[in-house]
């Protein structure tokens, strides 16, 4: 069973459909289907069905799933093995984060990296936590950015790069919401926050939970960090993020922005990659230059520009 047909194979059961699977692989759409009737008929049986949802694993194609995902990594293995032997660093790392760590965390350090290792090619991607995890797992991305959410499946590793600040923001010209010093006036407190699923509300709900409080008012739930600025500073509601992630409207002023008086005072912010035998020497270089290159937006204790004094 050659590689290439056992990565077109992988893309076709992710995508459950030919066009799809031809644009994930580059290919055009009739030589994905002649890739997968060779397979088919190398191994004398179907691999796929067609439903009304789309094409389905048969039960010889769920079997072969989980080898043709071990034999493309053995194969990854063994060119990083070959390249780590013989000294050579050269190579193609696709890097995957969240959109606020791609605008405010990489180019602090990575342009660096690209001027010290020019022959390493990188390429970033930039979506959600969900898809960043489900591209890791296929092999789309070498490495992810983005917050920790704890589980995380047994075939990648992370580490803590650096340990985010959460703060609340409020319109600018918002008195503090409590002013009994009780942190159970926040739920109180009406709240804008970004869709169930996604990292953000995670560390929100998170936050809630080991202050020991229920969860307050939603006022609206949005799809991204970007809109929730607007709203807060548009008066709909506060909300509780990573500094990071609101940094660049808390310095134009259109917000304001106290601490999160609550015990979880910070949001890891952490890389993911597969677990190797052996790792790619270009990834190794990059895993290395990010766990130096990574600082906070800010100490955790500094007291924040355009600040309102703490509810406690």
């Amino acid at each position: 069973m050659h590689p290439r047909l056992l990565k077109t194979f992988l893309a076709v059961a992710r995508n459950r459909n030919f066009t799809r699977a031809a644009e994930e692989v580059h290919l055009a759409q009739s030589s994905v289907s002649d890739q997968i009737q060779s397979l088919e008929t190398e191994l004398d049986t179907a691999l796929f069905i067609r439903s009304r949802s789309g094409l389905e694993l048969t039960a010889a194609g769920e079997t072969l799933r989980p080898y043709a995902e071990e034999i493309l990594t053995v194969a990854d293995e063994a060119r990083a093995a070959v390249k780590a032997a013989s000294g050579v660093a050269a190579g193609t790392v696709t890097i995957g984060a969240l959109e606020t760590v791609a605008s405010m965390k990489l180019p602090l350090w990575l342009p660096a990296f690209q001027s010290d290792h020019p022959d390493i090619s990188l390429t970033v991607k930039v979506t959600g936590s969900g898809d960043l995890l489900r591209k890791l797992e296929d092999g789309e991305i070498d490495v992810a950015f983005c917050f920790d959410k704890d589980d995380l499946d047994e075939r990648l590793a992370k580490r803590i790069i650096s340990a985010e600040p959460l703060v609340l923001i409020t319109p600018p010209g918002q008195v503090s919401a409590s002013k009994s010093g009780d942190l159970a006036a926040l739920a109180s407190m009406s709240f804008v926050v970004t869709e169930a699923g996604c990292i953000y509300r995670h560390l929100f709900d998170k936050a809630f939970e080991e202050a020991g409080l229920a969860a307050p008012k939603l006022v609206a739930e949005v799809g991204s960090i970007g809109t929730i600025g607007r709203l807060v500073a548009a008066g709909t509601g506060v909300s509780l993020v990573p500094r990071l992630a609101v940094g660049d409207a808390l310095d134009r002023g259109e917000i304001r922005e106290m601490p999160w008086p609550g015990p979880m005072r910070t949001a890891s912010l952490v890389m993911i990659w597969r677990r190797r035998r052996v790792q790619p020497p270009a990834l190794k270089l990059l895993l290395a230059a990010a766990s130096e290159g990574f600082v906070p937006a800010k100490p955790v204790d500094a007291r924040p520009r355009h600040a309102v004094s703490s509810p406690l």
